[in-house]
C-alpha cells in the first residue's frame, strides 16, 4: 500500500516553481567556487597579504565543500532533507555576509570555511528534491533547470567577479549572495517537502547508531586530497614532504573507509551501489564530466591572461559563449532525453566535445584574435548538455527512491573531485609539456644561425629607435626572445595537452552502451521497496 501511495505522491506546489526555488541558492553556491578567483590580488592586497596567502581563500572554501557533499544524503536522512537544505541555505547566506565584512585574512578564511559546509549541501540536494519531485518522464527538463546552475555559472563566475571588483569592491562578491540566499530560504520553507518515503526512511534511521568512524575517514580522505590538489603544483609535487605526506594519508583513509563502509549497517555513504551498473557508469562519466568542464574552464582564461595579456574580465568574456550556448542547449537536451535514447545522446555528445576540443588544439595561438577565443569555448559546451542530462537520468533507472538523496550526493561529489584532480592535472601537464618544448626551441636557437642573428638585429635596432642606448638594446632583445621562445614552448603545450584530452573523450564513446535504459518516452519509476 505504502509503494502505491508513493509512486502516486505529488507535491503541493506547480513542480517548475519548486525547481525554480531551489535552483536560486545553488547557482550562487557554484558562482562561488569561481568568482573569488580574480579577486584575490584584490583580496590579498586589501588584507595586507601574499598571494601565496590569499589562494587559502579558494582552498578553504573547495575543502569544506568537498566534505560535506558525499556525507550531505546522510544528513538529509537524518534530520530531513528540507531542515538539511534550509540549514544549509541560512549557513551559506550568514558566512556569504561575514565574508565580506571580514577584518583579516585569517578571518575571511574561516568564514569561507563555514560558507563552503553550508554551500556543500545545496548541490545533491537540489537534484535529490528534483527527482523526487517530478516523475521520470520530466526528469530530462528538470535536471536541465538543474544543469544550467551547476555548468554556467563557472562560466560566468570569474566575469561577474572581475566586473565586481572593479566597478564596486571585492566584497560585494560576498554581499551579492545575500538576497538571493534570503528569498530562497522563505519560499523554499514555503513550497517545498519531504515526500512520504524519505519521511519514513527517516524514522527507520531514528534507532539506528551512526558511522561516526566512516565520517572521520572520509573527511580526513577528502580534506587531504583536496589540499594536495590544490597546493601540489605550487610545492612542486612530490617533491614536497607534506604534498607527499598528504597523498598518502588521502590514499589510506579512502581505502580503510570503503572497506568499513562496505561492511557497515548504517553507512554514511552506500558504496555499495557501484554494483548497480548505471550508476556505477554514471559516476565515471560525472567524473569524466568535471575534469574537461572544470579544466578548460581553468585552462582558457589562463592562455588568454598569461600569454595574450588580456585582462581577467576580457579573459572571463571569451567563457561567456560558452554559458550562453548551454542556456540554449540544455533544454533541448532535456526535451530530447525522453524522446531519444538516452545512451545515444551521450555518444554525440562525447564526439561533439572531441571534435570542439581537436579543433581548439589547431586554433589556440598566440595569434587569435577574441572572436576565435570565444569560439572554442562555444563550441566545446555544445554538446555538454548532452552529457549531463541523460547521465544525470540514466543513474536513478533501477534505484529504489530511498537512494535517491545518496545518488545525487554522490554525484556532485564525484563530479567536483573530477574537477578538482582536472584543474591539477592539466596545470602539471602544462606546466611539464611546456618545459619540454622550451628545452627543444632552445637546443634549435643557436646564435650564429642567420635567422637567430636576423631576428637579434631587428629587435634591437627597433628598441634603439626608441631611445634605448644599444648595449641596454641588445640586452633586452636577447630577453624578448627569451620570452618569445616562453610563450611559443606554452603554447604547443597547450596544444598536446587538448589534444590529448580530445582522445580521452573519444574513447569514452562505446562506453555508454553499459548503460541499461528504459524505451523513449517510456516513464519508469525508481524501483520501490
Amino acid at each position: 500500500m505504502t509503494d502505491i501511495q508513493d509512486a502516486h505522491w505529488k507535491p503541493k506546489f506547480n513542480p517548475w516553481f519548486i525547481a525554480l526555488t531551489v535552483t536560486m541558492a545553488t547557482f550562487m553556491e557554484v558562482l562561488d567556487t569561481s568568482i573569488a578567483n580574480v579577486s584575490l590580488p584584490h583580496i590579498a592586497g586589501n588584507l595586507s597579504a601574499s598571494h601565496e596567502e590569499s589562494t587559502w581563500v579558494l582552498t578553504s572554501y573547495l575543502v569544506s565543500n568537498a566534505i560535506i557533499l558525499p556525507i550531505s544524503a546522510w544528513l538529509s536522512t537524518i534530520i530531513g532533507r528540507k531542515r538539511f537544505y534550509m540549514t544549509c541555505v541560512a549557513l551559506f547566506t550568514c558566512s556569504s555576509f561575514l565574508c565580506g565584512l571580514a577584518p583579516s585574512l585569517g578571518v575571511l578564511i574561516f568564514f569561507r570555511v563555514l560558507q563552503g559546509v553550508g554551500g556543500g549541501g545545496l548541490q545533491p540536494s537540489e537534484q535529490a528534491i528534483l527527482a523526487d519531485t517530478f516523475p521520470a518522464s520530466q526528469r530530462g527538463m528538470a535536471f536541465a533547470v538543474y544543469g544550467m546552475a551547476v555548468v554556467v555559472a563557472p562560466a560566468i563566475g570569474p566575469t561577474l567577479g572581475g566586473w565586481i571588483t572593479d566597478n564596486f569592491n571585492w566584497r560585494w562578491i560576498f554581499y551579492i549572495n545575500v538576497p538571493i540566499g534570503i528569498l530562497s530560504l522563505l519560499l523554499t520553507n514555503r513550497v517545498v517537502e519531504d515526500p512520504p518515503h524519505l519521511q519514513r526512511e527517516r524514522e527507520r534511521r531514528k534507532s539506528m547508531s551512526a558511522d561516526y568512524i566512516g565520517l572521520g575517514l572520509i573527511t580526513l580522505a577528502i580534506a587531504s586530497l583536496q589540499i594536495m590538489l590544490d597546493k601540489g603544483q605550487e610545492s612542486d609535487w612530490f617533491s614536497s614532504a607534506w604534498i607527499t605526506s598528504l597523498a598518502i594519508v588521502a590514499a589510506y583513509s579512502f581505502f580503510v573507509w570503503i572497506v568499513w563502509e562496505w561492511h557497515h549497517p548504517n553507512p554514511v555513504v552506500d558504496i555499495r551501489m557501484f554494483q548497480r551498473r548505471n550508476f556505477a557508469t554514471a559516476m565515471f562519466f560525472s567524473f569524466v564530466l568535471g575534469t574537461v568542464l572544470y579544466g578548460t574552464t581553468v585552462m582558457i582564461p589562463q592562455f588568454l591572461q598569461v600569454e595574450m595579456g588580456y585582462s581577467a574580465v576580457k579573459a572571463g568574456e571569451a567563457l561567456a559563449g560558452g554559458g550562453i550556448m548551454m542556456l540554449f542547449m540544455m533544454p533541448i537536451a532535456g526535451t530530447l532525453v525522453t524522446r531519444v535514447d538516452p545512451r545515444a545522446m551521450m555518444a554525440f555528445g562525447f564526439i561533439a566535445i572531441s571534435s570542439a576540443l581537436f579543433y581548439m588544439s589547431t586554433h589556440i595561438s598566440l595569434g587569435m584574435d577574441f572572436g576565435t577565443a570565444a569560439m572554442l569555448r562555444t563550441y566545446q559546451t555544445l554538446g555538454l548538455a548532452f552529457i549531463f542530462i541523460p547521465q544525470n537520468t540514466l543513474a536513478y533507472i533501477g534505484v529504489p527512491r530511498e537512494k535517491n538523496n545518496q545518488i545525487s550526493s554522490m554525484n556532485s561529489f564525484v563530479r567536483n573531485i573530477g574537477g578538482s584532480i582536472g584543474i591539477a592535472l592539466l596545470s602539471t601537464m602544462i606546466t611539464r609539456v611546456g618545459l619540454a618544448h622550451r628545452n627543444y626551441l632552445v637546443a634549435h636557437t643557436t646564435p650564429g644561425a642567420p635567422a637567430y642573428e636576423a631576428m637579434r638585429e631587428g629587435l634591437t635596432q627597433t628598441l634603439k629607435g626608441q631611445g634605448t642606448n644599444s648595449e641596454e638594446a641588445a640586452r633586452q632583445a636577447y630577453g624578448l626572445m627569451s620570452g618569445m621562445i616562453q610563450s611559443q614552448a606554452t603554447t604547443r603545450a597547450y596544444v598536446d595537452v587538448i589534444s590529448v584530452l580530445a582522445i580521452i573523450v573519444l574513447c569514452l564513446t562505446p562506453f555508454v552502451l553499459i548503460m541499461k535504459t528504459s524505451r523513449p518516452g517510456k516513464s519508469e519509476q525508481p524501483a520501490l521497496h
